[in-house]
């Protein structure tokens, strides 16, 4: 099924362009603040060994990457633990013998054996000079000094003026500083740990009727899989038998499950909530979502944030700055003692491990709300952004056309369009003939069954249906050519697409389809704004009228419409010159901008392959809200990093300058830096609790009756029509049939809308006045519910007055307007609540 050539709706250039093909320029080359060598850490952390992994795809996504081990999300887990597994082990030996030394030595002290109790001290001091002297040699090799050289200082300086405890403390600050650091990362990394943790390692095939176990590489694309309560699905697929009722917590950050009835598609990764059922799969394990997704969060690297490489280029001035203030201390005072002291509390672990910490927790927190990052440099210039641009197509709008109208020829009726088209349409792939038989799904239509369908590529689709030929596409030659040029004027001040329905060669009726915005697009772009965006762009390769009704409704500061491939990346330039900029994109073609940007968004949930791996950020669900959440965190985690790095170095400069007068004795400046080093940790780990940000506190009452009233509108929304329908018609049919009609719109309107709306004022319009900041910011809905009940109160007078004997040619004006005052005022009340208060709502809608 093809629309109409000349359709006014949406062009889909900005999708499947002629540049479609290209993924976009290679990114090994990001810029100098975003790619480079990778800068070891001083006090290096556990995980931290394997070699950076740059956006350019040299990370296990990127074009022409190898697969990973086994090419499965599963093979992913194993390598992930081995490594890590090793650091923890020494980290904790070390912590233990340096932590046992320190208390041994003190209980022969007090026992009154001071020589031995300095015997122990100082085998803790060459045990932690150990690592830390390889610490040093591993920097130098590499072709910098670290200021794991100051902490080497200070414990040679202990054995030498024999400051064994000072010594001892030292060991166990550094033994300490590293399990903690170790701590941090490995619980802010717990989200991404358990996406390798829960990878599906087996599926259960249908072979001889009867489900076996089979490894999870085995699964081919067509293979008939049983997906038993409780096990991961293990490869993208169709519900083939049953229905699943699956928690895609892991994909999309979202807690409450979601059912999808036979036929539709679902992701690896979900987890079946529900009763076993078949699944058909379309793709192989290592093909699948849910693999993309690990291989996407392996990239995440916390260390490679500017803000984290800052602890390296601290060191070339924080160096010669401690050996300055210690020999000056030793050369003022003759005391060797007071130098050894600066080196005890110069030792920068703060910046060192603060920085690692808060970022980390931040890939974390990001992780939750079904947000992959790709690493601590990505998260960290989402922070500081200033400029959004966003394609259009599938990133503000919905991506796939909705029905927006049924509008039947002269002689003919709506439903019967509907339907025939539907029936025709079942047998057809097409993007529009998906949506038409969504919406006769959702309206409740039961399209009959079709025989003969041939399906023409270029010019629709036809068949057979209840005895007449219905031919579904593009229009034929006009018989009724002031009728369909009415119909392409609506179209065109719509900004929609039109399908054509013929039944034996007549016209039937036409089908206006539209890409609609989604809901939660305008509260996203106000938080992003109150989070310090200060300029939105949007890019679209649709015609100018079409992207300026889009960026009227949005509020956005600049349109450029009819861009090219080319065209996008040469405007993502312009705005990079002039703030730090993130792209948001989908489609194949907005590869080569999202790579020229300083943070590259793709919406990974629906969108393209060569998108995903060209982005810095990936939003597993289809919400574009998740961008805003995951900017609140950026900012936040980013401000920690900062905030705790700066207060521990300030309060060792101070224990430095106490220690070079003489006020600070070594040990007591080991114990001082240890406190330090505790209190900045804990204090970045606060990057890992939820915070508010930008969006508004929902309870889960109110939550649930988002929920409720959200479903109510989306059954509500379809019957709209009738009441544009029935004022379009009316007067067309004089006499009983218009009367018929016009009740039929009032029962509607009685007997379910105004109840709908009245619950409203009860119920929901209350609690979100508590939520958003009192009763005030629900006064315009309640107007607009007031207009609703007058304007239906008005129709059921006109309905007395014409009483059993029909409309009087004198109410027909009055009840026109009436019926299109009511229809503007419902469509404009009904997207203002979606946008104000539904797209408050956590949960992911049910799949359409």
């Amino acid at each position: 099924m093809n629309p109409d050539p000349d359709r006014t709706g949406p062009d889909r250039t900005d999708r499947t362009g002629p540049d479609r093909t290209d993924p976009g320029r290679d990114r090994t080359d990001p810029g100098p603040d975003r790619a480079g060598p990778r800068q070891d850490r001083a006090c290096p952390g556990p995980d931290r060994a394997g070699p950076r992994q740059d956006r350019a795809g040299s990370g296990p996504a990127g074009p022409g990457a190898a697969r990973d081990t086994e090419g499965t999300a599963a093979g992913t887990a194993r390598d992930a633990a081995g490594p890590g597994r090793v650091a923890h082990r020494a980290t904790a030996a070390l912590l233990a013998v340096t932590v046992a030394g320190l208390v041994c030595g003190g209980a022969l002290y007090l026992a009154g054996a001071p020589a031995a109790a300095g015997v122990a001290w100082a085998a803790v001091t060459v045990v932690a000079l150990v690592p830390a002297a390889w610490w040093v040699v591993s920097a130098l090799r590499g072709g910098r000094v670290g200021v794991d050289a100051i902490a080497v200082l200070a414990l040679g300086g202990a054995l030498a003026v024999r400051e064994y405890l000072a010594g001892a403390l030292i060991g166990v600050m550094l033994a300490t500083g590293r399990a903690l650091e170790e701590h941090a990362l490995r619980r802010a990394r717990r989200d991404l740990t358990a996406l390798y943790e829960r990878a599906p390692r087996s599926a259960r095939r249908y072979e001889g009727g009867e489900p076996r176990l089979v490894p999870v590489d085995a699964v081919r694309p067509g293979d008939l899989l049983m997906v038993p309560p409780g096990e991961t699905v293990p490869a993208d697929g169709v519900v083939a038998a049953g229905s699943a009722l699956l928690d895609e917590s892991a994909l999309t950050g979202e807690s409450l499950p979601v059912e999808y009835p036979e036929g539709r598609p679902v992701r690896s990764g979900a987890v079946n909530a529900g009763a076993a059922f078949d699944l058909r799969a379309t793709r192989t394990a290592a093909d699948s979502a849910y693999a993309g997704v690990v291989r996407l969060a392996r990239e995440t690297e916390a260390e490679s944030a500017p803000v984290v490489r800052l602890a390296d280029r601290f060191a070339a001035w924080f160096l010669p700055l401690t050996l300055l203030v210690a020999g000056a201390a030793w050369w003022l005072s003759r005391d060797p003692v007071r130098a050894v002291a600066v080196l005890v509390v110069a030792t920068p672990c703060p910046l060192l491990l603060a920085a690692p910490a808060a970022i980390a927790s931040g890939l974390s927190r990001t992780a939750r709300h079904g947000v992959v990052v790709k690493g601590g440099g990505a998260l960290e210039r989402l922070g500081q952004a200033r400029t959004l641009v966003l394609d259009k197509t599938g990133t503000l709008t919905s991506g796939r056309p909705d029905v927006s109208g049924v509008v039947a020829a002269p002689g003919a009726d709506p439903g019967d369009v509907l339907r025939w088209a539907a029936a025709v349409d079942r047998m057809s792939s097409h993007v529009l003939a998906e949506a038409i038989v969504r919406t006769a799904r959702e309206r409740g239509v039961s399209p009959p069954q079709p025989s003969g369908v041939v399906e023409r590529p270029g010019t629709g689709t036809e068949g057979l249906v209840e005895g007449r030929r219905i031919e579904v596409g593009k229009a034929t030659a006009p018989t009724h050519p002031e009728w369909e040029r009415v119909q392409r004027a609506r179209a065109a001040l719509d900004g929609a697409m039109t399908v054509w329905v013929t039944a034996d060669g007549e016209p039937a009726g036409v089908i206006l389809l539209r890409d609609t915005v989604r809901s939660d697009a305008a509260r996203t772009l106000r938080r992003m704004r109150e989070a310090g965006i200060d300029r939105v762009v949007m890019l679209t390769g649709d015609r100018p009228e079409v992207a300026e009704s889009v960026g009227v409704v949005l509020g956005v500061d600049r349109v450029l419409a009819g861009q090219t491939p080319a065209d996008k990346v040469a405007a993502v330039r312009r705005e990079t010159g002039r703030a730090v900029t993130v792209m948001v994109g989908d489609g194949v073609n907005d590869a080569p901008a999202l790579a020229a940007a300083d943070v590259g968004v793709a919406m990974g949930a629906r969108g393209s392959a060569a998108s995903t791996q060209a982005a810095d950020v990936v939003l597993t669900a289809d919400r574009l809200d998740r961008l805003a959440d995951a900017m609140d965190v950026a900012r936040r985690s980013r401000r920690i990093a900062v905030q705790s790095a700066a207060a521990g170095m300030a309060m060792s400069l101070l224990a430095m300058a106490a220690a070079a007068a003489g006020l600070l004795p070594p040990a007591a400046g080991a114990l001082l830096q240890e406190a330090i080093d505790i209190a900045v940790i804990v204090n970045a780990l606060r990057a890992l609790r939820p915070a508010r940000g930008t969006r508004p506190e929902v309870d889960a009452a109110t939550e649930s009756l988002l929920r409720r009233f959200e479903l109510d509108h989306s059954s509500l929304r379809p019957p709209l029509e009738l009441i544009r329908r029935t004022a379009d018609e009316l007067g067309e049919r004089p006499g009983p049939e218009d009367l018929e009609r016009l009740r039929e719109v009032h029962r509607f309107l009685t007997g379910r809308l105004l109840p709908h709306e009245r619950a409203e004022e009860r119920a929901l319009y209350p609690a979100m006045g508590q939520v958003l900041g009192g009763p005030e910011v629900t006064m315009t809905m309640s107007r607009a519910h007031a207009e609703i009940e007058r304007l239906v109160r008005r129709l059921g007078r006109h309905l007395d007055l014409a009483g059993d004997a029909g409309l009087r040619p004198e109410q027909l004006d009055d009840l026109r307007s009436c019926l299109y005052g009511l229809h503007a005022v419902l469509l404009l009340h009904f997207d203002q609540e979606e946008e104000a208060y539904f797209s408050l709502a956590l949960g992911v809608r049910s799949p359409a």
